[in-house]
């Protein structure tokens, strides 16, 4: 364990961190070692990194480290927190549609052939075995060409797959077959005569590669900002050490790229009181956190979520819900002209059961000197619908504008110094392995790793500022603890 956090302490391979385990006097003093210690295998830590996610014990690394902090009393149960995500690019090369499709039929092709004798394939097996295996296409083809290519190669999967029905769920039900079935659903419709068509847009989490199903595509951002990638997304909670202390990471969650950070923030939550971590008294993150539930959830449980709320989505040169001043619990609303609603219905959504309500104001609109910017061309008085915990997210759009809440903010910005440096200095944003639950085990270790540098450089701040006398620095004994263990 001690061998692959100083990996990613270092940013090493496997092969060059066994060379140090052999060659460096630091190492082997930091994994309690004899100077004639000889080195094992570099496959051992592939075996080793197989079994901790077998185990599901991927974190194991990364709680000794924060238990040996907390007995040190450098990290609370309850303390402040900060949290945003960022995002990590899959071990794989980026496909297109064709590729992908292609790909996936050429694999599920190989892994009959292993299975199937020669006697046992279909007629046609000669065919697509030298159309998607012995061939590759030519890129450089027309466009009509491509779109040809990829229609005949939904034919061929289809072909293929009414073949495979009638045998053994074995063969029919294979890795690569069931990975074939889903691209297929994913990138094809059967019209009413049972021919195949592509499908003109590719809905959200859809398998770019068959050699990482899990890995997806996302963008995020606008304009320069914007920034697409395949592969996961990991959220990064960090404490906020009082004055003498230091700066630790609390949790890291790793995310499909297309999961939001409002489903992130429950995650982490969930994940720190799992490790013994109590709710943060104070989280500070940014807009994507914030929603009415959020809110109402950080309330309910005695905690301050901090962050700017998202202005309300309205028609340009239209009031939005900012304009209005919103009591639900007394089912009360003032438009911007100071008028109050006629009217309030309670909704409720059948299937999720979230309740929201509507405001009208019907005779109060005609003659308005606000009409013009509040009632939309098709309708006759204004409505408006919020949810049952509008007044918090009211609230909060209205104190993020105030120059108290706006210097309160500032605590956030240290996470992105935090993120640059898992990403410059330990290799956060390209995972090394392929999986989800891999690409987990290599953050947690990654958050393990710089733990133990920052405890080191608090020790250094503490022996630089109070030379000890004759006893060691406090922190000493739990760092070796976590260390070695």
């Amino acid at each position: 364990m001690g061998v692959l956090v100083l990996q990613f302490l270092e940013r090493l391979p496997d092969r060059q961190a066994l060379e140090m385990v052999k060659y460096h006097l630091g190492w082997k003093l930091a994994l309690n070692l004899e100077l004639e210690q000889k080195a094992f295998h570099p496959t051992v830590l592939c075996y080793f990194r197989q079994r901790l996610v077998e185990n599901e014990i991927a974190g194991t690394a990364f709680r000794a480290v924060l238990d040996a902090l907390q007995e040190e009393g450098l990290v609370a149960k309850r303390t402040r927190q900060r949290l945003d995500s960022t995002h990590v690019i899959g071990l794989v090369a980026r496909l297109s549609t064709l590729d992908c499709i292609r790909e996936t039929l050429r694999l599920a092709l190989e892994e009959l052939g292993e299975t199937l004798p020669e006697k046992e394939r279909p007629d046609f097996w000669p065919l697509l075995w030298e159309r998607y295996v012995e061939n590759k296409l030519d890129y450089k083809s027309a466009e009509a060409v491509l779109r040809s290519k990829q229609k005949q190669a939904g034919e061929d999967i289809c072909l293929l797959l009414k073949w495979l029905d009638p045998l053994p769920v074995p063969v029919r039900e294979g890795r690569q077959v069931a990975l074939l079935r889903k691209v297929f659903e994913e990138n094809y419709t059967l019209d009413e005569s049972g021919q195949c068509e592509p499908v003109k847009v590719r809905g959200s989490g859809v398998i770019q590669t068959p050699h990482e199903p899990q890995a997806q595509y996302c963008v995020k951002g606008q304009g320069k900002a914007r920034q697409s990638w395949v592969g996961y997304k990991v959220q990064v909670a960090e404490s906020i050490g009082e004055e003498g202390s230091g700066n630790f990471l609390t949790s890291i969650v790793t995310q499909e790229a297309t999961g939001s950070d409002d489903a992130g923030l429950p995650a982490t939550l969930h994940k720190q009181k799992g490790m013994g971590l109590e709710a943060p008294s104070e989280l500070y993150v940014d807009g994507a956190y914030i929603s009415a539930e959020a809110l109402a959830g950080a309330e309910k449980e005695n905690r301050e979520l901090l962050g700017p709320a998202q202005p309300s989505a309205h028609k340009e040169n239209v009031f939005g819900a900012e304009g209005f001043d919103v009591k639900v619990e007394q089912r009360r609303a003032f438009c911007p002209a100071g008028k109050e609603s006629t009217q309030c219905s309670r909704l409720v959504e059948k299937q999720s059961g979230k309740v929201s309500y509507r405001f009208e104001w019907s005779w109060q609109c005609h003659g308005c000197q606000w009409r013009e910017k509040c009632v939309g061309t098709n309708q006759r008085h204004r409505t408006l619908v919020v949810g049952q915990y509008h007044t918090l997210l009211q609230k909060r759009r209205r104190e993020q504008n105030t120059p108290l809440f706006v210097e309160r903010m500032k605590i956030r910005n240290g996470i992105e110094g935090t993120q640059s440096e898992l990403v410059r200095a330990h290799g956060l944003r390209r995972a090394r392995y392929r999986g989800k639950a891999k690409v987990d085990l290599q953050n947690q270790f990654i958050g393990a790793a710089c733990n133990i540098k920052r405890w080191l450089r608090w020790l250094a701040r503490q022996i630089k500022g109070k030379p000890p006398e004759n006893s060691p620095p406090r922190g000493c004994g739990g760092l070796e603890l976590a260390f070695c263990g």
